[in-house]
């Protein structure tokens, strides 16, 4: 504010009351002010006026993997929809998979003031925000939990889901069943990749470790890696989450006898495919109303020990080659 007040030729005082509204500035003197103010692109804190006044900043911080993914569109959409039940603007920002980015997205959002904060982690290390959760700040975990704190976390049954897709196809006389899963060191794969492999010892099936393929993946080796196991004898693929699923897709589209396929997510347009697409569902804007509402509980005093909330996975059968000729 001081370079403010230099430009506009007026105290510090002067630049203070006009910034918050204040009376007893001459119209004169606060255009100056608004002037200088614009020319030098200031921008008043917000957070740091509504902490010095013991106020909420009537904010939230959600931190995602990726808002272009639209299992992550649906859960945004569900935590603003509660957020604006509590008169609450959610701030939002992607991680990328990235551990630093995450920890910088958290942090710049704890250094606003935020009232609370979700967070989708990318990383096992959350150490960081224990300063800002003994200052008050509630914080909850969604999709995966945190690495080395204990906080309210929302996730979904991978293990039992995936567990149940595998016996779902052996039911149906599939015993070379390829799983193609995202990056082992992520939650939610390494989660959905012990269950197939409990899938596989439920059913009776000799778990091939030549039949599993964990990410990243991109649409080049996720093509390569289809002609691969069905070369070695799948029959049924099941694929670890949305994106995945439509690259198999796409792999799949030349192929002329195509494979079962199953997914975990399901996403627009799976039931309009021909085949449809056979998938494990789950109710993702539940997850963000869940996550949100344990956060707004928090916020308004709940000092209960951290929950852990589970959501059950269901299969949608579509029929999408699940029975063998």
């Amino acid at each position: 504010m001081s370079d403010v007040a230099r430009l506009a030729g007026v105290s510090i005082k002067t630049v203070s009351r006009v910034v918050n509204d204040e009376p007893g500035v001459h119209p004169d003197t606060a255009e100056r002010v608004l002037a200088a103010i614009e020319q030098l692109g200031f921008r008043r804190n917000l957070g740091a006026r509504n902490l010095r006044r013991g106020m909420s900043t009537g904010t939230i911080g959600l931190v995602l993997e990726d808002v272009g993914n639209p299992f992550y569109s649906v859960l945004t959409r569900a935590v603003e929809e509660v957020a604006r039940q509590f008169g609450r603007q959610v701030l939002t920002g992607s991680s990328a998979e990235d551990p630093a980015r995450e920890r910088e997205l958290a942090l710049e959002f704890c250094s606003r003031r935020v009232d609370g904060l979700i967070v989708v982690p990318a990383g096992m290390q959350h150490g960081y925000l224990v300063p800002e959760m003994r200052a008050g700040t509630p914080v909850v975990f969604v999709d995966r939990p945190a690495g080395d704190v204990v906080a309210d976390t929302v996730l979904v049954d991978n293990l039992g889901g995936t567990a149940a897709m595998v016996d779902h196809l052996a039911g149906h006389g599939h015993s070379r069943i390829g799983f193609l899963g995202d990056a082992p060191d992520i939650f939610t794969a390494s989660e959905r990749l012990r269950g197939f492999r409990e899938g596989c010892a439920r059913a009776g099936i000799r778990y091939d470790e030549s039949l599993v393929v964990m990410g990243p993946h991109a649409e080049p080796n996720v093509t390569t890696e289809v002609t691969r196991l069905l070369a070695a004898g799948a029959t049924a693929l099941i694929a670890g989450n949305n994106r995945i699923t439509v690259m198999v897709l796409r792999a799949l589209s030349t192929v002329p006898q195509r494979p079962a396929l199953a997914g975990f997510d399901d996403f627009e347009l799976a039931d309009l495919l021909d085949p449809p697409v056979t998938v494990l569902a789950y109710d993702i804007a539940g997850m963000g109303r869940a996550a949100a509402e344990l956060l707004f509980a928090r916020m308004e005093g709940d000092t209960s020990p951290p929950r852990r909330i589970v959501l059950p996975a269901h299969i949608i059968a579509r029929g999408s080659g699940e029975v063998r000729p």
